[in-house]
């Protein structure tokens, strides 16, 4: 697999030259200050290829590999407003990428809001800080700050009992807190909304069953494929983090089954699959041999992380924290051998794009981490640590199959 690292671009406190220090190949970025709906101008790309492959003047040895992401808006995805102006305009970008010789392309159809945690960093028994999602204290907001009409009604009364209580010890300031690190989302997202700005824009899905949504991810990507397909683009989708039902939200990308019926409904190696482990791993039906087995063919790039469930469970929902690259729910070794098997098996078949990029998707904040700034999820030595790990699986497999 290629080695890939996600850089925010001048934004980010971590540099292309530490990205390089760490081992990385490649890099996976995105035009975050371009609104959703505009189109990527050529000039945009291609300054952004500058600042990823040039550094005083020099080579810094990688390239600009995968965009991560090119969002699909709100418009599109509740086909309402402008949503065919976006259509043409994510079109000319994906035409724009491709002149610019730029081929994996990542999205999401998650409404609202791109990842959903409680605490941005929570404090582990090693001293480092890690990402976690604690269901009370989401349905606390949900049903409790958020208000959200009707919330109570998809939990158990005894959890929303828990949360009655939890909510009501919170500080004015824990509060604060808490809302701030459930619309944080992913850098480019909207991390200063109030709750009245959620509130209407969880409105638009209020009457949006998951079976409408997935309706509109495959009229989405019978819109845009053909033009990816044209360009030799590879288009895949994100799966839905956390991989349940939030804030009264459809989601239809959170399974194996999900990612079977899009990839049958539009049957093109142009629509493809970003195979996150950890976001499909808070699921206990999350088989990832499995998966790969199936759906392998269809991989068109890999987020690599792992997650571990931890605390008050509902049905379906859990709770979760972003673990160790080798030590969560998720067999690491056995997917990355599973992964491996999938490129000899595209080798053979002459396919081009036998090799699959990956990233060591999120990582806990250690040491030196702990005293610089970062994008939530994403440290420098974490992140080393767990491309660390993986390389060492890597280089594992391939000394057995040489």
């Amino acid at each position: 697999m290629k080695q890939t690292w996600r850089w925010f671009g001048a934004a980010d406190a971590i540099s292309i030259l530490e990205i390089r220090q760490a081992g990385a190949e490649g890099i996976v970025s995105a035009l975050h200050h371009i609104p959703t709906g505009d189109v990527w101008s050529i000039a945009e790309i291609r300054k952004r290829q500058d600042e990823v492959s040039i550094k005083d003047g020099q080579p810094t040895g990688v390239s600009w590999d995968v965009v991560e992401s090119l969002p699909v808006s709100e418009a599109i995805k509740s086909q309402s407003g402008p949503y065919r102006e976006h259509l043409d305009a994510y079109r000319q970008s994906l035409k724009n990428l491709a002149e610019c010789g730029i081929h994996t392309v990542c999205y999401n159809f998650m409404p609202v809001l791109d990842w959903t945690r409680t605490e941005l960093a929570t404090r582990l028994d090693h001293g480092g800080t890690t990402m976690s999602f604690d269901l009370i204290d989401f349905i606390g907001f949900d049903c409790f700050i958020l208000e959200r009409v009707a919330a109570a009604a998809d939990y158990s009364d005894a959890i929303v009992e828990q949360a009655r209580e939890r909510t009501a010890s919170l500080p004015d300031t824990g509060k604060t807190q808490l809302v701030q690190n459930i619309v944080a989302g992913l850098p480019g997202a909207n991390d200063n909304w109030t709750l009245g700005e959620v509130r209407s824009h969880l409105a638009i899905y209020q009457s949006t069953p998951a079976d409408q949504l997935r309706s509109n991810l495959v009229d989405f990507l019978s819109e845009v494929v053909p033009t990816a397909e044209a360009l030799g683009l590879k288009l895949c989708c994100h799966p839905d983090d956390p991989p349940f039902p939030i804030m009264g939200l459809p989601r239809v990308m959170s399974s194996q089954a999900d990612y079977r019926y899009v990839m049958s409904a539009v049957d093109s190696e142009a629509s493809g699959i970003t195979f996150c482990t950890g976001s499909l791993g808070v699921a206990t039906s999350f088989d990832p041999v499995s998966f790969i087995k199936e759906l392998g063919p269809r991989i068109h790039f890999a987020h690599l992380r792992n997650t571990k469930r931890d605390g008050p469970s509902d049905g379906e929902r859990h709770s979760f924290h972003e673990a160790e690259h080798l030590n969560g729910d998720t067999n690491m070794v056995a997917t990355v051998h599973a992964l491996l098997h999938e490129q000899i098996r595209r080798k053979a078949e002459g396919r081009e794009d036998c090799i699959i990029p990956m990233r060591p998707d999120h990582g806990q904040a250690l040491a030196s981490d702990l005293e610089r700034p970062m994008m939530p999820g994403y440290p420098l030595i974490g992140r080393l640590r767990g491309l660390a790990e993986l390389r060492g699986v890597i280089a594992a497999f391939e000394e057995v199959h040489a």
